[in-house]
Parts: structure tokens; C-alpha cells; sequence
């Protein structure tokens, strides 16, 4: 999976792309509009969405590019005041401070140049990817009746009930993830990004919309946005108070996106332990970098659902899920075998 990243992440991505546009595909094609507009159109949308964020994120940077000397006049003062910091706690003195930061950034320099060839590949991979994903949705919208039918020809005609029920199943809760998480960007960068410049934190817009796309990683991805909420703060303020204000709104907004709004939208469909929400982001984010841990949990869903219907896998299902036995299976018998897991009839769609 390692070596074929490069060929299974856009697949994986257009997959679950292409399951989110069916809605939309399905009403055109309702509507009586030829096929290929109808496969057209929905990825037109997406194209127009993702060149708006692009646009947004560029006009953020021009921002910060004008302010940078202020930026590094306020760096400079932090500098200083860590210095002075230090001095006082330590033997360091200042000379031997600013010798080692002239150490580390040469090192740093180093590294950066040694890898220069290496990001210029990256670079090209993402054009690659961005390129190959269009492609990929149209041709499996195209042809998802014969992806269909080849789903259906590996099982026996009495388990095709089943197989449709993990179908639709599987459809509709990768549509409500994803589409949830649309909204989660949506009103995290307007509750965040909103509170932070009504107090008046510098490129407040840009802090909101940097923590709501990161805190798509489980787990993780709150932890880095904080740290770079942080990092645009102390750049933009010599005073520390906007580094307090932004951690406690950030900190409010969360908790209201874990507590109330998110549980409302997908906290209900999704239903994985911690354990493995947090691995499965790890092992994404070894196997494919960013893009595996963004996908990390609606492929752990999915697989949740394919096991929770197969006999042979039904103790996965289990693993994989947050249903905690209300007894111990040490000393209860009754909570050592496999149950019938509650499903969606796939017969009325």
C-alpha cells in the first residue's frame, strides 16, 4: 500500500467524492439532462469550491507577506523576551543563546536545501493527484452500475440482500460524513474566525479556516491547529493576551462542535472507538501522508460496515465500534459470542 499510494489515494478519494456528488447526479439525471452533463456539472462544483479555497488562501498569504516586517519586529521582540527568560532561569547567557539559534538555523538551512528536491517531487505528485481526480469521479460515475455488478457477482444470490444493505448503508453514511464535514469548515471558520475578529486578533479569518480544515484529523489535527493559531498570533502581537484569547476561544468553539453541533450532524453515523479513530489516522498518515489521514475514518466506517455483515468478521465489527459489553465477558458468558448487528433493509430502495 506504501509503494502504491501514489496510484490508491486518488482511487480512494475520487471513490468517496464520487459517493457525495451521487445525490446530485441522480437529480440531473432525473431532471432529464444528458449523462455527461450530469457527471459534469456535480464536478464542475467541486472544482469551482476547491478554487475558492485555493483564492482564499492565497489572498490570506498576500496578507502576511505585507505585514512581514511588522511580523518580524514582533518575532524579534518574542525573541528577546524568551531570551531574557532564559537568562534568568538558566547559565546561558545571551551570546550563547544567539550562538546556538545561529547553530540550529544553519542546520535547518540545511536540511531545507537537502530537501528542496525532494518538495519539488511533492509538488508535482499533488498536480498529479488534483489532475488524475476529476477523471477518476467522472469514470466512476460513468461506470458505477458495472463496479456494482461486480460487487454483487462474488456473493451468492441469497446474501445479495445483504450486500445491498452494506451498499446503501455504506453510501449513506460516507454522504453524511462528508457532507457533515462541510458544514463542520463551515460554521468552525464563522464561530471562530466571527469571535476572533470581533475582539480583534490579527488574520483571524485565516486562523479559523486553518483550525476548521485541520480539525478534520481526528484527534490530531486540533492539537497542530492550535499550535499554528498560536504561531499567526505571536507573529501578529507584541503583548501575549491574543495568545490566551485565541487558545480559550479555540477551546469554547470546540467545545461546542464535540458537544452539540457535530453530534447532531455525523456523530451518530460514525460510530468508532477513539482507539481506533486515533490509530487509523497514524497508520493512514504513514501510508499516505495528509490525504491518508483525512481518509482515515470513513474507510475504518466502511470497513466497520462490511464486517458487522460477514460472519467470519463479525469480532472485527466489534473491535472496531464504541458499543461497550454492559458486562464483563470474563464472568458473563452471554457477552463472548456474536450478535445479530442491526441493519438498514436494503429491499426498499
Amino acid at each position: 500500500m506504501v509503494i502504491a499510494k501514489d496510484i490508491i489515494m486518488p482511487m480512494l478519494m475520487a471513490f468517496f467524492i464520487s459517493i457525495m456528488l451521487l445525490p446530485v447526479y441522480r437529480f440531473l439525471k432525473r431532471k432529464k439532462v444528458p449523462e455527461t452533463l450530469s457527471i459534469v456539472l456535480p464536478i464542475l462544483l467541486v472544482a469551482l469550491f476547491v478554487a475558492l479555497i485555493v483564492w482564499f488562501f492565497s489572498n490570506q498569504i498576500g496578507m502576511l507577506v505585507k505585514d512581514f516586517p511588522q511580523i518580524k519586529a514582533n518575532v524579534t521582540q518574542h525573541i528577546n523576551s524568551l531570551s531574557d527568560w532564559v537568562s534568568r532561569i538558566t547559565h546561558y547567557n545571551d551570546k550563547q543563546q544567539k550562538a546556538f539559534i545561529q547553530d540550529k538555523s544553519d542546520d535547518l538551512m540545511n536540511m531545507g536545501t537537502s530537501l528542496a528536491g525532494g518538495a519539488a517531487v511533492t509538488l508535482s505528485g499533488i498536480f498529479v493527484f488534483i489532475g488524475l481526480l476529476p477523471i477518476y469521479i467522472y469514470l466512476m460515475l460513468f461506470y458505477k452500475d458495472i463496479l456494482l455488478r461486480f460487487i454483487f457477482m462474488w456473493f451468492k444470490t441469497d446474501d445479495h440482500p445483504k450486500v445491498k444493505e452494506a451498499i446503501y448503508e455504506t453510501e449513506s453514511i460516507i454522504k453524511s460524513y462528508l457532507i457533515g464535514l462541510l458544514i463542520q469548515i463551515t460554521y468552525m471558520t464563522i464561530l471562530l474566525g466571527g469571535i476572533l475578529m470581533l475582539i480583534g486578533i490579527k488574520h483571524a479569518l485565516l486562523i479559523g479556516v486553518i483550525f476548521a480544515i485541520l480539525n478534520l484529523i481526528p484527534y490530531v489535527g486540533a492539537l497542530i491547529g492550535n499550535l499554528i493559531g498560536v504561531l499567526l498570533t505571536l507573529t501578529s502581537s507584541q503583548e501575549l493576551w491574543p495568545v490566551i484569547t485565541v487558545l480559550g476561544v479555540i477551546a469554547l468553539v470546540q467545545f461546542l462542535d464535540n458537544n452539540i453541533l457535530m453530534p447532531r450532524i455525523v456523530g451518530s453515523k460514525v460510530k468508532i472507538n477513539a482507539l481506533f479513530a486515533i490509530l487509523g489516522v497514524f497508520i493512514g498518515g504513514s501510508i499516505a501522508g495528509i490525504s491518508g489521514m483525512f481518509l482515515a475514518l470513513p474507510i475504518v466506517a466502511v470497513l466497520k460496515i462490511v464486517f458487522d455483515r460477514t460472519e467470519s468478521f463479525k469480532q472485527w465489527g466489534v473491535l472496531l465500534g464504541d458499543e461497550r459489553p454492559s458486562r464483563s465477558p470474563m464472568t458473563f458468558p452471554a457477552f463472548r459470542k456474536k450478535r445479530p448487528i442491526e441493519t438498514k433493509s436494503g429491499l426498499d430502495k
